[in-house]
């Protein structure tokens, strides 16, 4: 990684925090997380949603409106549509959103309505979407490559970067392999490893590392262990009639327990989960 200019960590106690807003920040000793359906399907669901999860806490929501689909037959996400939603639910609850950009042509709106940008592993090393991002005022999520090593993952942040925004936040989110079990084979050793190299903050995604739900709290658990900022996780409350990756999304209240689980294990290392409290909200 010798051309990594602006990643890599210089002092060993050198460590960026990247806020996305006055009461969150991702890289300091509270662990956030990130929580959400794997896309936005109506503003009843983000709403129930919001509202099942602010008192876990979940600390910031998650909910794709584009959506990169193997088949293009999928649902490719409510667009424009998707994005009112999130700002709505954004205005009314108080939380952070989390969205995807897969275009150049979605930074500004996405920008206008999100509070981080998030890279898919589909387009880790789309570099003119990586240069543009690094224009962007906004927070960035970079999600690894599903065959991306270690060094291409640091290379990919390094081009954000250079091109203005250092506020990345690394996520490893599995790699492929032979085996088929999960659907992705998730690499903590690589987010030790990340944390060694880089300064930047760097969370887990539990949920498309498994494919399988019933993996995710075990998986959650040892990714805060082993030293991660964070998680992202997916989670609906229908999810059995989630119209992209029912199998691997949790229930709100498994959800919920999932961080009351990870609070006792984050305190085992010296760090604590947020507790953000906040005034409680009817869904109209």
């Amino acid at each position: 990684m010798k051309d990594a200019k602006l990643v890599v960590k210089s002092e060993s106690h050198q460590n960026t925090i990247v806020h996305l807003s006055d009461h969150v920040a991702i890289g300091g000793q509270k662990i956030v997380i990130i929580g959400g359906p794997c896309t936005v399907e109506s503003l009843t669901q983000m709403e129930t949603v919001a509202q099942h999860l602010q008192f876990a806490p979940v600390q910031a929501l998650r909910g794709g409106v584009y959506k990169p689909r193997t088949s293009p037959y999928a649902f490719q996400g409510m667009g424009l549509e998707g994005l009112e939603i999130l700002a709505e639910v954004r205005k009314r609850y108080e939380m952070p959103i989390v969205t995807e950009v897969m275009a150049i042509s979605q930074i500004e709106e996405i920008a206008a309505c999100a509070d981080m940008l998030q890279i898919g592993s589909r387009n880790m090393q789309n570099f003119d979407l990586l240069k543009a991002i690094g224009q962007a005022n906004k927070p960035v999520l970079l999600k690894r490559g599903l065959a991306s090593t270690i060094e291409e993952f640091v290379m990919a942040a390094e081009y954000i970067m250079s091109y203005g925004n250092p506020n990345v936040v690394l996520c490893e989110r599995g790699i492929r392999s032979f085996d088929p079990y999960t659907r992705n084979v998730l690499d903590l050793g690589a987010v030790v490893a990340l944390k060694q190299i880089t300064h930047l903050p760097v969370i887990v995604d539990p949920s498309h590392a498994a494919g399988k739900r019933e993996l995710i709290a075990d998986l959650s658990r040892g990714a805060i262990a082993c030293g991660a900022d964070g998680l992202i996780i997916e989670c609906h409350p229908e999810p059995d009639k989630s119209v992209s990756d029912a199998r691997q999304a949790l229930t709100l209240d498994d959800m919920v327990n999932l961080v009351r689980s990870v609070k006792p294990v984050a305190e085992a290392i010296g760090r604590q989960v947020y507790e953000i409290q906040r005034p409680q909200l009817a869904i109209a």
